[in-house]
């Protein structure tokens, strides 16, 4: 196998472990790109974690809108169907929205490590 096919392998295993968690974030809670990176022991890959909810659209079953940043910013809005589409799925999950940043961030704030035990 030549090394492109094994960092696309690899990149593609990695979204597959993203994805695998962010399926498991109950309606009406959220988390973050990096509270899945340190889940997955990959503390640093925060990023990674981001490009995998880009890449999440492949699957309509995996509720990206839920991963938002560390300051519960919407920041991976323009990557849905419309920029304000990621707002309302959380306002439909009882999630309020303000600025396009997750009010009471904290409460809502599902922390996989403690999650998933």
């Amino acid at each position: 196998m030549n090394t492109k096919k094994k960092k696309t392998a690899r990149a593609f295993s990695f979204f597959e472990n993203v994805w695998a968690v962010v399926v498991l974030i109950p309606k009406g809670r959220v988390t973050s790109y990096g509270a899945i990176a340190r889940y997955l022991g990959t503390g640093m890959s925060a990023r990674m974690v981001g490009w995998a909810m880009n890449a999440a659209h492949i699957n309509k079953k995996i509720p990206a809108h839920r991963v938002v940043n560390r300051n519960g910013l919407l920041t991976g809005k323009h990557h849905f169907e419309t920029p304000s589409t990621m707002k309302n799925l959380l306002q439909k999950e009882g999630i309020i929205i303000k600025k396009d940043q997750v009010q009471n961030f904290k409460t809502h704030f599902w922390d996989p490590a403690k999650e998933l035990l």
